[in-house]
């Protein structure tokens, strides 16, 4: 099918609506029709504009516009260094160009030169009544009208909708052509269909009409192509971005395009835009994009250079060859070095262990900047740390304090790993003890690099001591009570060993994990507590945990367990605790998806944790190691919370079909209408936790997708536990606030429930935890059910 050329004008007439009796039949021979301008169908011409202001993410609430947020992200004491570690790009660096796309025409008649009266009039029919219904009543409106209704036909409306920006109804009417036996693809109409779904950011909806194109062996055009991944860039979600890197490849690749200016630098700021624990792993498409623009003879602004350093000097082993040539090339093209780029080639050299370089580079950085950022002095720390020259780390540090008056968490956490990891006892401590009286947080990363000093020197007693101070100042950590029970089971204290095993277990902001139940176990067979080592061994085998003892102790084991009457052992049969029910309930109101298989026998739990959110960083490694059993053998295999991935699943099994129909029933979420029995404290608090939010005036949302009737029947269910609270839908979502008092009553109810780490961000009052974004809910106003007037997008309105 040969692409049109022709260009067609088009003047559109739409005729207006009778009813007759007996049913509302059409009158095909009513004359009535209302003249409208002449259409011109260029994509490059928006409809309007959604990206002309800021997108608005599913997690942006506020109900108060006017409130401060407060940024707490920027000073993330869960990175690496404690300081805003994402990249800040100058205002220069984005553009814009108006030079229009060419895209093909859609050759479509005018409805006066159709020579039946009676099709006009039901074309007209059809053009005003279809934009005003939902997906099921116009597939059967229609329906009704396939004895009659051609392809041409069906184009006439689907333009019309997208001249009236009822690119929706376009859509719904494209995907029913498509399944009739008369359709012929239509390139042109794909094409700007595509375009217009993706100027109104529906992603999803442009990439079906994308891939439907491509699926015909043809290229999409340039502008779908710009568009679509425009689309993805402007939308929340967790692989939005993955996306918008594999459209532009094909871009390159497939299409054989040259993208435009603006689109590498949009990519590109998208990009750094995130994190460096996230951004590191797009190296490779930012240097592609480095190459699209070097070969294109295009500008490349210098946030690109520094950009590039930035990220190579975040990657785990440092290209110092490639960071050299990119400085090489700024200077050839006459671009100074800014400070930023200085700090990424020191933080480069802290990795390297180049301590030449890192002191040009210092050197060149003092006389730009005579008091340098406090992370300069972290990466200098470093750099001597690397070459086992620990008093030169401490001299830096010194010197910081002197320099900038202050010390950062980062020279603090940095300063004490280097001083424990050389064995510097005294000097280690001193500062520890510096640290506490500075009266900051965030003492737990330094507190574990303490006690393990204290464990490879054999300190014991020391180690306890410090283990009794930082019960005092912190949280309860796993890491820390494991450190503290690998030593008392090496010293032999068992009855506190098992103490703090039981404590550990009963605690849901500490619990066990593999290395946990090792210890307690390698303690039970080395003292001949057999019974009990028993009992850990079928803990462990329940929860899947690799047994990881010393041979001479397995030899043990296995002879304790020959012991046993000799009895075919069956398999584990899983079985939720009635906690991990609860927590499983409230996880799904809050959004967790269940993955069927067709014949819905088997059912698969998919957790999905977003990787920007503080919350949800705590949150993942806790339901981690809660589902531990019912996890993938790959998901199993992590060795630390820092690796658990920002999503995984569980194993297919039938034991799930009771969530399944009740939450999830014909692949959609639903809300039970059993969901007033289920409303427990820990099943809010889990809710909460999940997908809830605190607004920076200390009130608690939270946010449930269902119908009109199960919303009810959750507001009543908290009605009789004295909640009172306020609903508000945008979009597919319903929120459900508790204001001012209500807020802190919620609280109340559900804290017990809350991890303690988590307490400090979710607590009803205060500031918000800054991980938030704002978008203005006003519970106290009308109904805003209306899906084209919320401000919310479910990440696409499919």
């Amino acid at each position: 099918m040969s692409m049109p050329t022709v260009l067609t004008y088009l003047s559109f007439s739409v005729y207006r609506h009778h009813h007759c009796g007996g049913g509302g039949r059409l009158l095909p021979s009513s004359p009535f029709f209302l003249p409208l301008k002449p259409l011109s169908l260029s994509p490059s011409i928006a409809l309007h504009n959604p990206f002309s202001s800021p997108s608005i993410s599913p997690q942006q609430v506020l109900l108060n516009s006017e409130e401060t947020q407060v940024d707490v992200d920027k000073e993330d004491p869960l990175s690496a260094t404690g300081f805003d570690e994402s990249f800040n790009f100058d205002e220069s660096f984005d553009s814009t160009e108006l030079k229009k796309f060419e895209t093909p025409v859609i050759e479509v008649s005018e409805l006066e030169d159709i020579p039946e009266q009676w099709r006009r009039a039901r074309l007209a029919w059809l053009c005003k009544e279809l934009p005003a219904h939902k997906t099921p009543t116009m597939v059967r409106i229609l329906n009704a009208q396939r004895k009659w209704l051609r392809q041409e036909d069906g184009t006439y409306i689907a333009v019309h909708c997208m001249r009236i920006r009822e690119n929706e109804a376009a859509f719904r009417v494209y995907k029913w052509m498509m399944q009739q036996h008369w359709f012929r693809f239509d390139f042109a109409l794909a094409t700007k269909l595509a375009d217009y779904l993706g100027k109104e950011r529906k992603h999803l909806k442009c990439r079906e009409i994308f891939d439907d194109i491509i699926n015909q062996g043809r290229v999409p055009s340039e502008s779908t192509f710009h568009i679509l991944i425009i689309a993805y860039l402007s939308s929340p979600g967790p692989s939005v971005l993955d996306e918008a890197c594999s459209i532009y490849n094909r871009m390159v690749h497939l299409g054989g395009y040259k993208p435009r200016l603006n689109l590498h630098n949009s990519l590109f700021k998208a990009l750094l835009g995130k994190t460096q624990g996230s951004s590191k792993h797009f190296l490779k498409q930012a240097e592609f994009i480095y190459q699209n623009l070097t070969s294109s003879g295009l500008e490349i602004h210098r946030d690109i250079f520094s950009g590039l350093i930035w990220l190579h000097s975040y990657q785990d082993v440092v290209d110092m060859e490639r960071i050299a040539a990119l400085r090489a090339e700024m200077r050839s093209r006459g671009i100074k070095e800014s400070k930023e780029v200085l700090v990424s080639v020191l933080r480069a050299c802290s990795k390297d262990g180049n301590v030449e370089e890192a002191e040009r580079t210092w050197s060149k950085l003092l006389c730009i900047d005579g008091s340098p950022p406090s992370q300069a002095f972290v990466y200098r720390m470093e750099v001597y740390a690397k070459i086992g020259e620990p008093t030169k780390s401490l001299e830096v540090f010194r010197r910081m304090q002197e320099q900038l008056g202050s010390t950062s968490v980062a020279a603090y956490h940095k300063i004490i790993k280097v001083l424990s990891k050389s064995q510097k006892l005294d000097l280690a401590d001193s500062i520890m003890s510096e640290f506490i009286n500075s009266g900051m947080k965030q003492l737990i990363p330094s507190f574990i690099d303490l006690l393990g000093m204290y464990s490879v020197a054999g300190l014991h007693e020391k180690l306890e001591s410090t283990f009794l101070r930082y019960c005092e100042v912190c949280h309860p950590n796993l890491t820390v009570f494991n450190i503290y029970l690998d030593s008392l089971v090496h010293t032999g204290n068992l009855n506190l060993a098992e103490e703090i095993f039981n404590e550990m277990r009963g605690n849901v902001a500490i619990g066990v994990n593999s290395r946990s139940c090792n210890s307690i176990l390698r303690g039970y067979l080395t003292s001949g507590e057999y019974v009990k080592a028993e009992k850990i061994y079928n803990l462990m085998r329940q929860k899947k945990y690799d047994i990881e003892i010393e041979f001479s102790l397995m030899e043990r084991l296995d002879y304790v367990l020959s012991l046993r009457e000799k009895v075919v052992e069956e398999p584990i049969r899983l079985k939720l605790t009635p906690e991990q029910r609860e927590v499983l309930m409230g996880l799904l109101l809050g959004g967790l998806q269940i993955r069927s298989d067709e014949k819905r026998r088997l059912h698969a739990i998919q957790y999905e944790f977003n990787e920007e959110s503080r919350i949800h960083s705590f949150l993942k490694g806790h339901i981690h190691d809660k589902f531990h059993e019912w996890l993938g053998s790959h998901d199993m295999l992590v060795d630390s919370t820092a690796d658990i991935p920002s999503s995984f699943t569980t194993i297919s099994h039938s034991y799930f079909t009771f969530y399944a129909d009740q939450f999830w029933p014909n692949g959609r979420p639903c809300i039970p209408k059993l969901i007033h029995r289920w409303l427990s404290p820990r099943v809010l608090a889990y809710w909460y936790m999940y997908s809830g939010y605190r607004t920076s005036s200390g009130d608690i949302l939270l946010r449930v997708k269902g119908s009109s009737e199960g919303v009810v029947n959750i507001l009543k269910a908290l009605k009789s536990k004295s909640l009172d609270c306020r609903v508000k839908k945008r979009g597919r979502v319903f929120w459900i606030g508790f204001l001012g008092d209500n807020a802190t009553f919620f609280w109340k109810v559900v804290e017990p429930f809350i991890l303690d780490e988590l307490k400090e961000l979710l607590k009803a009052g205060g500031d918000s935890d800054g991980s938030l974004e704002s978008q203005h809910i006003n519970f106290y106003s009308g109904s805003e059910s209306d899906e084209k007037n919320s401000g919310y997008s479910d990440t696409d309105t499919s």
